[in-house]
């Protein structure tokens, strides 16, 4: 159990579904190697909206640097793991 009382499972389980809604994907296209670019068929619009709607639902706030150091799934799901405690 995180700190702040999200387990990793309700965490990637709150991810995915933001993701696949905002995507427009099914849950079961999500893979926690897929590169958001690359193998989900986003494009610099939808990372931005994205990182927007993730910064809302997580009650974070991402810098721009970082962004740019989130490629895959999993990677977004680790930079939230360390944030949401």
């Amino acid at each position: 159990m995180l700190g702040g009382g999200m387990d990793g499972q309700n965490l990637q389980e709150r991810l995915y579904a933001l993701l696949a809604n905002q995507l427009g994907l099914e849950r079961e296209d999500l893979a926690p190697e897929a590169h958001i670019l690359d193998d989900l068929g986003a494009d610099s619009l939808d990372v931005v909206e994205l990182m927007m709607a993730i910064e809302e639902s997580f009650e974070i706030v991402v810098p721009d640097e970082e962004v740019e150091r989130l490629q895959t799934i999993a990677d977004v799901q680790r930079y939230l793991e360390v944030r949401t405690v």
